[in-house]
C-alpha cells in the first residue's frame, strides 16, 4: 500500500569543505546553490538538483566524522560494503557515454567505470567529494 503522506525532502552529507563540495555538484552536474548559512555552529550549504535538495554541512563542534570506505565493483554489482546508506543515484536523460567522457575531462573520477549493468541499462559510480558514491543511470 502507498502512502501518499510522504514525498522524498533531502540528502544530506557532512563535508570537510562544504563550500568546494558545493562547487562541485555545481560545476559537475549543472546543480543550483540556493542557500547558505551557519547552523548548529556548522556551515550549511543546500544545493538543487533534479527537483532534490543536497544539504551540504561542515563538521559540527564535538564531531569527529569518520571517512567511508570507496565502493567497491563485485562481479555482478558495486558496494561500499559497509552497513547504512551505500549510495544514491541520478537518472540521466541523454547520451549517458558521451556525458561521463565530458565530465572525465572536467577531472571527475569513477568510481565504477561506465559498464551495462542489465541489457540494454548503462551505470556507472562516479566518487563526489567526501567518499560519495553517485550511480548514474541511463534513463531507457
Amino acid at each position: 500500500m502507498s502512502d501518499t503522506k510522504f514525498s522524498f525532502d533531502h540528502i544530506h552529507i557532512i563535508s570537510q569543505d562544504p563550500k568546494i563540495s558545493a562547487q562541485w555538484y555545481e560545476e559537475i552536474f549543472g546543480a543550483n546553490i540556493v542557500r547558505e548559512y551557519d547552523l548548529r555552529h556548522a556551515p550549511q550549504i543546500d544545493v538543487q538538483l533534479g527537483g532534490m535538495t543536497i544539504i551540504i554541512r561542515g563538521k559540527r563542534p564535538g564531531e569527529e566524522p569518520n571517512s567511508t570506505s570507496l565502493i567497491q565493483h563485485y562481479e555482478h554489482y558495486s558496494s561500499h560494503n559497509e552497513w547504512g546508506t551505500d549510495h544514491f543515484g541520478f537518472v540521466y536523460h541523454g547520451d549517458l557515454i558521451r556525458f561521463c567522457d565530458e565530465i572525465r575531462e572536467k577531472g571527475v573520477t569513477f568510481a565504477v567505470e561506465p559498464w551495462e549493468f542489465l541489457p540494454g541499462s548503462v551505470i556507472c559510480y562516479v566518487s563526489a567529494p567526501d567518499g560519495v558514491s553517485i550511480e548514474l543511470m541511463q534513463a531507457k
